[in-house]
């Protein structure tokens, strides 16, 4: 199975290369929209996409954005409990499962930028924008994307895994 546990040393620690760098191209990407638009101010790009400067206080989608504060250090520490056991969980797979691996350091670099920006600001800096005929999709960044395609790495190594398995 791509995603076993067996333990083989730390030889997919590898990959926490890819999460550096992803998170060193989210920190940057933020630092460009905050230094070159104001607050909510959107430059077009193509029809269905701009660059929109926005903050979220909150989770997904803007979920608890208007709380009173407590979110901001109750997903830092998610972030960082979430971070920890993807970096052990990581250290733990077997030499070829580098799918999961690579859905792992995703996710991990996701969590992580995201919480500098949580930590270092009380939120986070939210700047791709979709829309379709005047509707919009939540803003999202860098990070959300890692955090996405990562996830549906894990939904595709566990669909390859179920389909080596006896009986499919």
């Amino acid at each position: 199975m791509g995603g076993s546990l067996r333990t083989a040393g730390p030889v997919q620690l590898r990959w926490l290369g890819l999460s550096a760098a992803l998170v060193g191209l989210d920190q940057w990407s933020k630092q460009l929209v905050e230094h070159a638009l104001q607050m909510y101010e959107a430059r077009y790009v193509l029809p269905v996409f701009n660059i929109v400067r926005a903050h979220n206080r909150g989770a997904a989608f803007s979920m608890f954005d208007e709380a009173s504060g407590w979110q901001r250090w109750a997903f830092s520490a998610l972030a960082a409990a979430v971070s920890t056991a993807l970096i052990f969980w990581l250290a733990r797979l077997e030499r070829r499962a580098n799918l999961i691996a690579a859905a792992l350091a995703l996710i991990l670099a996701g969590a992580v930028g995201n919480v500098i920006d949580r930590l270092r600001l009380g939120y986070v800096i939210d700047f791709l924008q979709v829309h379709w005929h005047g509707h919009y999709f939540p803003a999202f960044n860098v990070a959300d994307s890692a955090i996405t395609v990562g996830a549906g790495l894990l939904l595709f190594d566990a669909l390859l895994a179920s389909r080596r398995s006896p009986g499919h």
